[in-house]
């Protein structure tokens, strides 16, 4: 990505022809289809790239099984449709991930899993059945003629015990007897924002992070543009543009609220908080994934990730109070324990708060009517709508919709501007995938650090290696003796990615905030020490800044609530 500062340069100097607020993967959706069908795209986030919703989901590319339950058909196969295209866009982003739903004792298989797992299947088609390759090895090859690989999984199957233990050694101790075994896919979302940014700005979108909205520009009542607020500086300038796209998720009604509120049809915003926890590996080995009963009907996931164990979700509605009660949500006592209990009776472990490495919040942009007459009043279906300004709102939907939300948005401008401009993400690569015996081998590295760098960069992956080969201390692992995330990263960031903070490195360049995060938030500051004195060559930081930014990291990390904490008696455990 250009330089902030010379992205700021462009934004106060520039006019365009639509501006994009929220760079969370929605907004960054919109920015890279607006500017792929030729218009001039300004994208401002007044936080940091993917700091809300878009780097604290359950790291799924998938159609929602569960949704099925609510006959969701719809939502289940857009989705899966995606989620097909996404796997050929992005390969080293978005992999294949097997997961199973296994049984003990003897017991026969939930006949209702299957039949939705047979009707997952159907609807994972497009207009060709892909050919099975093997017992269990996913296909890929070309079969639509486009000279890309197409990507599908195998069929559901009924797995013996035996290979529910291989793919789930975390059961062996409680000896499953059979399972199901599908498919969906895995990323690591705020990577994914982070590719997608790159590609718009590839077609000549200008974008630019700690810059907020303070309100819209008006020219005879319409929209003309926004003014913004270098949160670092105070400074203050309007950005001009034609079009505004609202793309701010859960944070869509705090842009021009009066407006939205005054409209007729114009749904409203119900949030909800998704918790999650990360273990060690070592303490719930996987090797696929597995879908766990949590009590009361519903199911949570665990899930290999980054090498740790991810455990989630929660989906409780969420309150907030004040006006940035939504800037940092922390995971709640009472969801930890919730998934702990769920983890150690599934697993047979018996693992407390102080086992869990990570945690952390995140709060869906869910859609209500606002009828409470309606006993189904909530959608997780994206949701499009103008005002009288003429100001564009896109909210709602997930991670795994992006690009379509994203083409809603832009087929809206194409048509009240009369243009003929079709999409073409369906046909942009996301990134350039290598593999990691591809990378250049630099002295220090360690091994396991080349498949991770592949997976998070791609071909940029080379870039960052480079930086590692300036310095020998840049090409060791930021925690010493933890994950294989390289200090060269951290430089990479703040030099490539517009990190300005620690934050932003070990909560989302790099995803050290959630698997690691007592060694990363420890009170006496070390690995956040090192991270800010990678940055400070990059940013211009002096001693005294150095320490200040620790701090801030440190206050950070703990309203954050990633280190995990025991209910007290003032928030009494469920």
């Amino acid at each position: 990505m250009i330089a902030r500062e010379t992205a700021l340069a462009a934004l106060a100097a520039d006019s365009y022809d639509v501006v994009v607020v929220g760079g969370g993967i929605t907004g960054a959706g919109v920015a890279l289809d607006a500017a792929t069908r030729g218009y001039s795209v300004a994208l401002v986030e007044r936080a940091d790239f993917a700091s809300g919703t878009s780097s604290r989901s359950s790291k799924l590319v998938h159609g929602g099984l569960r949704y099925l339950q609510n006959f969701d058909l719809g939502l289940v196969r857009e989705a899966l449709l995606e989620r097909q295209v996404m796997v050929r866009l992005a390969p080293h982003l978005v992999k294949p991930l097997p997961l199973v739903v296994a049984a003990f004792n003897d017991e026969r298989l939930d006949m209702k899993v299957g039949a939705g797992l047979n009707l997952y299947d159907v609807m994972s088609l497009d207009k060709v059945r892909l050919r099975r390759k093997g017992r269990r090895g996913d296909v890929a090859e070309d079969v639509d003629g486009d000279g890309l690989a197409d990507w599908a999984p195998d069929r559901h199957r009924v797995i013996s015990g035996e290979e529910v233990v291989e793919r789930l050694p975390a059961l062996a101790d409680r000896e499953p007897t059979s399972g199901y075994l599908f498919y969906d896919c895995q990323t690591d979302d705020s990577r994914l924002v982070m590719t997608v940014l790159a590609e718009a700005e590839r077609f000549g979108a200008v974008c630019c992070n700690g810059l907020e909205v303070t309100e819209l520009l008006d020219e005879g009542g319409r929209t003309a543009g926004v003014h913004v607020r270098d949160v670092a500086t105070g400074d203050t300038f309007p950005l001009r543009a034609a079009n505004v796209v609202n793309a701010t998720g859960v944070w869509a009604d705090r842009l021009r609220p009066d407006e939205l509120h005054d409209e007729a049809e114009v749904p409203r915003i119900r949030p909800s908080r998704g918790t999650h926890i990360t273990l060690s590996a070592k303490d719930v080995p996987l090797v696929s994934g597995a879908i766990v009963p949590a009590g009361g009907g519903r199911t949570i996931f665990a899930l290999p990730w980054l090498g740790s164990t991810l455990i989630g979700t929660t989906d409780n509605d969420f309150d907030p109070e004040g006006e940035r009660a939504l800037d940092h949500v922390q995971p709640a006592a009472e969801d930890l324990e919730y998934l702990l209990e769920a983890t150690n009776g599934f697993f047979g472990t018996s693992l407390g708060v102080e086992d869990i490495t990570g945690a952390f919040a995140g709060v869906r942009p869910l859609i209500s009517t606002g009828d409470p007459g309606k006993s189904v009043d909530i959608s997780r279906k994206a949701e499009l709508y103008e005002t009288s300004s003429g100001m564009i709102t896109i909210t709602g939907g997930k991670l795994t919709t992006w690009r379509r939300m994203a083409k809603m948005a832009v087929d809206r401008l194409v048509e009240r501007d009369a243009r003929d401009a079709p999409c073409r993400t369906h046909e942009i690569p996301l990134g350039f995938a290598v593999g990691a015996d591809e990378l250049p081998r630099v002295e220090g590295v360690p091994e396991e650090a080349y498949a991770q760098l592949a997976g998070r960069y791609g071909h940029a992956a080379h870039d960052v290696l480079r930086i590692a080969a300036e310095r020998g201390e840049l090409a060791q692992p930021v925690v010493e003796g933890g994950p294989a995330d390289l200090l060269a990263e951290v430089v990479h960031a703040a030099r490539r990615e517009q990190a300005r903070s620690v934050g932003d490195v070990l909560l989302r360049r790099t995803r050290l905030g959630l698997t690691a995060a007592r060694e990363v938030a420890a009170p006496d500051g070390v690995t956040a020490e090192r991270v800010a004195r990678a940055m400070a060559p990059e940013l211009g930081w002096d001693d005294a800044r150095v320490a200040q930014e620790v701090s801030t990291f440190l206050a950070e990390a703990a309203a954050e609530g990633i280190v995990a904490q025991a209910a007290t008696s003032s928030e009494p455990a469920a």
